[in-house]
């Protein structure tokens, strides 16, 4: 995404992208401001680049016949409120004024519960496969919009940083200095 003009937060919702609204999301808590964002990593079948199989598995229709993998996670319910592909497309799946389920038993500088009060993004992509150009590009331009939108937003991590015994992405291959020279160039500070 290089047009930062033609996106907008509507009603929690980015617009000019593709949105498929899925069920697995809960209210936050009231007087609740989303101070933090998450980078994760998915691929499906693991190590594989298939995007409609993300879509299924946060809408809860991955069919568990389709890979010997997916019998193990389809009764999964989890979402994030984007998810980035490999081109660099997005997708929206939850409204941001509402918890997506990204996070899992979490703890961010003592606070647990890390959905109540984050933004989830999904990165198509494995701890030690480099992420595409594109994907910074997205990543950045939706970063500042939320940034934009939701001042109180000043913390950004990986999964890893709030789930450091259960996970590891978005792991190795991410460039963090390479994601954060961007966001400075383009006109942040916050890390």
């Amino acid at each position: 995404m290089k047009n930062d003009d033609a996106l907008h937060i509507r009603n929690g919702w980015i617009t000019n992208i593709r949105h498929i609204p899925s069920p697995n999301h809960s209210p936050r808590p009231s007087r609740c401001p989303i101070q933090l964002l998450v980078i994760h990593n998915i691929s499906l079948p693991p190590g594989e680049f298939h995007a409609h199989y993300i879509h299924q598995l946060f809408c809860n229709t991955l069919d568990p016949s389709a890979h010997p993998y997916f019998a193990t996670i389809h009764e999964l319910r989890v979402s994030a409120h984007i998810f980035i592909e490999r081109n660099g497309t997005m997708t929206q799946y939850v409204p941001f004024h509402l918890a997506a389920w990204h996070a899992g038993q979490s703890a961010f500088q003592g606070r647990t519960q890390c959905n109540d009060f984050s933004i989830g993004v999904e990165l198509e992509g494995s701890d030690h496969t480099p992420y595409e150009i594109a994907q910074y590009d997205s990543l950045v331009t939706l970063t500042l919009i939320l940034q934009h939108h939701y001042p109180e937003m000043k913390h950004i991590c990986g999964h890893s940083d709030i789930a450091p015994e259960r996970k590891t992405d978005p792991g190795p291959a991410f460039r963090w200095h390479y994601y954060r020279q961007h966001l400075a160039q383009r006109g942040t500070s916050v890390y």
